[in-house]
């Protein structure tokens, strides 16, 4: 199989590592976090960049590039520790507006892509422990035959900075029949209250409060769960690929820091234990990137098939992630745990990563349910 990536994929690699770089340096990154986590300027320059339209069609006012393009993209956000809720926007909640036959949702799909409009998904809820099928949130139609829609939803990615959110919310069943389930856009207005708090890793989120909410359907019950199965998964190869960058940025970081750190008179990357340390490190680091791209490649397979494969990437992620972030904080000693440097809020924003979309051990239960027969051996 070949892993290369292609002239088109290279180049968009050198763009956004080229911003990242020079326009997203870790001073300007803890200027945006003091301010509320959130830069509208650095959202446009998003756009300018023509990336919040990389995962829409063209009709659209995207460029109708895939998941391994979207996977580059995120490798270099990550390096960059990017706050601004780019994956959240461009890869989760653009597709579901492409997805959907309402005119609203193409109007909001070309605002996405100019940057002119910001859409999230509002999916969480509490008790539901990431379980897609546990909603709550209703949605009724009033006697003029809109939809109106009632419940609670947290940890809204940049909640208090979105125009619109789409939103699981029931129209039948239990609370966790997934038949019931379809997609709702809810335009900010007076029926909807945001509270916003940051997040450990420096960015912006909010709860958000649904009171007879006037709704558009996106998507039918029937289909919306599916869609909302596809969305996550979007969602977990993004984060995966993001990982993927924050641990190379890490990884280097430590490297560099062993080189420099001198002890007895010489630098500490020459003591024997600690160079097999940071191979170990190193080797944790290949086995997150081998995965993120089995979770990329596996996000056009049948939906079985495909949530396994992403159930089993945010696992080996998890233990990727943990082992990475503990064992360079340690390399670096006390340095490593001060707010000043950058080592810190890489493991900051690798710890919430293990959080999106599911934890590990959520995700390990995943796997296993799907396991059957051949115990994960042969299929």
């Amino acid at each position: 199989m070949d892993f290369e990536f292609n002239d088109d994929q290279a180049a968009l690699r050198e763009a956004v590592s080229r911003w990242v770089e020079k326009g997203y340096d870790f001073e300007r990154r803890r200027a945006i976090t003091k301010a509320g986590g959130f830069s509208r300027e650095a959202w446009g320059e998003l756009a300018e960049l023509g990336l919040l339209g990389l995962a829409l069609p063209e009709a659209s006012g995207g460029m109708g590039f895939g998941a391994v393009e979207a996977m580059v993209v995120m490798e270099e956000l990550g390096r960059g520790m990017v706050l601004e809720p780019y994956a959240a926007v461009a890869l989760v909640a653009a597709p579901l507006l492409a997805a959907s036959t309402a005119p609203e949702a193409a109007k909001l799909a070309q605002g996405v892509a100019d940057g002119s409009a910001i859409v999230v998904l509002a999916h969480q809820e509490r008790g539901a422990r990431y379980d897609l099928a546990k909603v709550e949130t209703r949605a009724e139609r009033d006697p003029s035959g809109a939809w109106r829609i009632s419940g609670a939803k947290s940890i809204v990615p940049a909640g208090e900075h979105a125009d619109a959110f789409i939103v699981p919310a029931r129209v039948s069943g239990s609370k966790d029949d997934p038949q019931g389930i379809a997609l709702f856009l809810v335009e900010r207005g007076a029926s909807v209250t945001l509270r916003g708090y940051p997040t450990q890793d420096g960015a912006c989120a909010a709860e958000l409060t649904l009171a007879q909410s006037p709704a558009i359907e996106l998507i039918a019950a029937g289909q919306g769960f599916d869609a909302l199965e596809a969305a996550i998964d979007r969602g977990i190869a993004a984060v995966a690929a993001e990982a993927v960058g924050v641990m190379d940025k890490f990884v280097a970081l430590t490297v560099e820091y062993m080189n420099t750190r001198k002890q007895f008179g010489v630098a500490i990357g020459t003591f024997q234990a600690l160079r097999h340390r940071i191979a170990d490190v190193k080797i944790q680091l290949e086995l997150a990137r081998s995965m993120s791209y089995f979770a990329s490649l596996k996000l056009g397979e049948p939906p079985a098939a495909r949530r396994r494969a992403l159930s089993q990437a945010k696992v080996q992620l998890g233990h990727s992630m943990r082992f990475v972030g503990q064992q360079c904080i340690q390399l670096h000693g006390g340095i490593g745990m001060t707010d000043e440097y950058v080592g810190s809020h890489c493991f900051k924003r690798l710890t919430m990563i293990e959080l999106a979309y599911g934890d590990t051990l959520h995700h390990l239960g995943e796997v296993s349910a799907r396991l059957q027969d051949t115990a994960g051996v042969f299929a």
